[in-house]
């Protein structure tokens, strides 16, 4: 049995769920999200208790579905289905720093241009459901803050952007999540000795 699996996911005021078959819709404050469950998987949702569990569903034997397939299905759609109704009620913040000199980066609705040290300017288009705002005070790196309420989607918007120009460890340029620690090496000079 997965550890995660077995846990109850209890549900907040002002979130709806609806389980349609093994069709899971969330509704909240901060958006609507829907995800589709392996069949191996039931779906135990009280509406009294505002609880919902997830169990393993042992007659259901597929062809190519082994009892340790579905014991890490039981983790992760618990996992996914818990995300989504914190995603929901209170959503998903990732707040991104360009170091750099002449890194810059701006934004106009949810097109986002970057500025990171190539010949051109990177421009990226953001989804709907993510909101973004850029930052630039003086003496400080500019900031990307970006807000969601699908957090796999918000990981891999993230992923994107710092695929641009990732951290490297010799300056420490590059852009990162804000408060991460980049490991640096020394360079040449340093081992001349």
């Amino acid at each position: 049995m997965s550890r995660i699996g077995k846990l109850p996911i209890s549900i907040p005021q002002g979130v709806e769920i609806s389980v349609d078959g093994n069709k899971v819709t969330v509704k909240g404050k901060e958006g609507v999200l829907t995800q589709e469950v392996n069949p191996s998987i039931k779906i135990n949702y009280d509406k009294d208790k505002a609880e919902m569990t997830f169990t393993i569903d042992e007659e259901y034997d597929p062809i190519n579905v082994s009892l340790k397939q579905k014991q890490a299905y039981h983790g992760l759609y618990r996992a996914l289905i818990h995300n989504m109704v914190v995603g929901v009620s209170q959503g998903y913040e990732k707040q991104m720093e360009l170091v750099g000199v002449g890194y810059r980066v701006s934004n106009k609705g949810n097109l986002v241009e970057f500025a990171l040290g190539y010949t051109h300017s990177i421009f990226l288009q953001l989804p709907d459901e993510i909101k973004v705002e850029t930052k630039a005070e003086r003496n400080q790196n500019p900031q990307i803050i970006l807000r969601s309420c699908d957090k796999q989607l918000l990981g891999q918007v993230c992923a994107k952007i710092r695929s641009f120009r990732k951290p490297e460890p010799y300056k420490g340029k590059g852009i990162l999540f804000v408060g991460e620690q980049i490991r640096r090496k020394s360079g040449k000079s340093a081992g001349a000795k």
